[in-house]
């Protein structure tokens, strides 16, 4: 808990700080190897932040590093380096970006903004809990393809040890918020409630929110694209999200 917190403080920090400069030419978002070692959800958590910096029509390139978890300021990937600041997550990124001059929601109105605002953290709370629980406690996808990629990098025993390690962290994350005793079942529920509200809002529209892509947008498509092009055992997410055509 105080480590999150002393990030969430050189996050804020960080923002105020480097508001004042012009985005630069040479920033670089870290994840871990893509092809190899990058789990499900990493992967979607990297997605968003990419497709989010790219709506924002900012430079950037990715370098993918072993150890990328371990040089994130909060141990979670994707980060960013703009010069000599390191921001990593997705809403810290979006309030760095911001603190630039860009925004995705510049336009909203207070309760669109509020709105969208509640509709990222349902995907935070449901989709990210769903994508720790399918990758880390569901026993096939575990053993044959979460704990197998995480730990590929590393010679033995790290390869052992260390998928080991996370997915113990990963168990009493989420046994902390009620999701390791769920079925499989259960999870699937929570998506499929999940894609139906955002279905019911985005309707036949392009985008959630006017005519533009939000940070919304960016993070939807960064979860939603994740599940249904992962080849899993059992297939499950990808069977939920395809039966919601306009998502």
């Amino acid at each position: 808990c105080h480590s999150k917190v002393m990030s969430l403080v050189v996050d804020a920090v960080q923002a105020t700080i480097g508001a004042s400069e012009p985005w630069p030419d040479d920033v670089i978002l870290y994840q871990q190897y893509q092809v190899e070692q990058i789990t499900l959800p990493d992967y979607a958590q990297c997605l968003a932040v990419e497709t989010f910096l790219h709506m924002c029509g900012l430079r950037f390139r990715v370098e993918q590093r072993t150890n990328a978890e371990e040089m994130s300021p909060s141990g979670k990937v994707p980060f960013i380096q703009v010069g000599p600041y390191l921001v990593s997550e997705f809403d810290p990124v979006v309030g760095f970006v911001s603190t630039k001059g860009f925004s995705l929601s510049q336009n909203l109105t207070d309760t669109e903004r509020s709105e969208m605002r509640a509709y990222i953290s349902m995907i935070e709370n449901i989709l990210g809990n769903a994508e720790l629980y399918m990758a880390w406690l569901y026993p096939d996808i575990a053993a044959e393809v979460t704990k197998p990629r995480y730990g590929c990098c590393y010679p033995w025993p790290l390869s052992w040890v260390l998928p080991w390690w996370k997915q113990r962290d990963v168990r009493a994350r989420l046994e902390a918020n009620d999701w390791a005793s769920k079925t499989c079942e259960e999870v699937c529920g929570e998506v499929r409630t999940c894609c139906q509200a955002l279905s019911e809002r985005l309707e036949k529209k392009k985008f959630f929110f006017g005519d533009k892509p939000t940070e919304l947008d960016a993070m939807v498509f960064g979860h939603l694209y994740t599940l249904l092009t992962t080849i899993l055992p059992g297939g499950h997410f990808t069977a939920v999200v395809q039966d919601f055509d306009n998502l």
